[in-house]
């Protein structure tokens, strides 16, 4: 479900406020902005010691992505790549240069360019490595900043806590603002603790799972291109292929063969 992330974060915390409202606490008691400003401003100015304000940047298009991903399609690219086989064998690696001009996905483009301009496999199989892998390294990068946070939130709460006891200490001689002053320092390890574990760290893991599955995916085309190359058949080519598809997601038998010549696309989780 491309919405897991939003529904999932929701469904936390709701959990916790719905079941601090059966406690008999009132939802308003936890606004507290002092706190607020401690713990996300903090967290932000930290997180941005530790990154660049080039990755920052990218963090509004990163949690976008992340609670509403474009997942690409492994069935609809062994179906192209196949596709791609059948004419391939049928009139040639040249016969794929039209085709290829008018593919969406730049990965797929790139190595078919490569195998119809005639390219060594092993060198194929290098460029095409090294783009995934140079990914991969723009993925784990784009993921940083949220582990980061995440780590960070709950000492930036606990630092606040701490400053609102000092506050607590100073006016002992009132005993009658206490309470409130002791409920309002702990809401600031509240939100660090929270939107550590409820916001920063999920979002951080779901870019490493889309990140893992657009790797699997170009892995997965990699090999379909040097098949292609190699004139494998192209029942071989599904074969191959359908390794990396797990079994409840593979088309049936009677569409693992057909091609239509479209990629599906695979959007980048990060720009570089």
């Amino acid at each position: 479900m491309k919405a897991a992330t939003a529904i999932g974060i929701g469904a936390a915390i709701l959990g916790l406020l719905v079941g601090s409202t059966m406690e008999g606490t009132s939802p308003a008691a936890f606004f507290n902005i002092p706190a607020m400003l401690i713990v996300f401003v903090g967290t932000f100015g930290a997180t941005l010691a530790g990154s660049t304000m080039e990755r920052m940047k990218q963090i509004p298009a990163l949690y976008k992505k992340a609670i509403s991903p474009d997942t690409p399609d492994p069935s609809a690219q062994l179906e192209t790549l196949v596709g791609f086989a059948e004419r391939a064998r049928r009139e040639g690696l040249l016969a794929l240069d039209d085709e290829v001009a008018e593919l969406d996905d730049a990965f797929t483009k790139k190595g078919l360019q490569l195998v119809v301009d005639g390219t060594d496999p092993e060198l194929v199989r290098e460029i095409l490595e090294n783009e995934i892998d140079g990914m991969a390294a723009r993925h784990h990068n784009g993921a940083l900043p949220f582990e980061k946070a995440g780590g960070l939130a709950p000492t930036l709460g606990i630092i606040g806590t701490v400053m609102g006891l000092v506050h607590v200490l100073q006016n002992l001689a009132d005993p009658g603002t206490l309470g409130p002053a002791i409920s309002g320092a702990f809401i600031a390890t509240l939100y660090g603790v929270a939107s550590a574990n409820l916001v920063f760290l999920p979002v951080a893991n779901k870019l490493k799972l889309l990140s893992a599955e657009e790797q699997e995916i170009r892995t997965m085309t990699l090999e379909g291109i040097l098949a292609i190359q190699a004139g494998d058949n192209p029942r071989v080519v599904a074969d191959k292929l359908l390794s990396f598809i797990p079994p409840g997601e593979r088309a049936s038998e009677g569409d693992e063969g057909a091609g239509d010549g479209a990629s599906a696309p695979e959007p980048e989780m990060a720009a570089a």
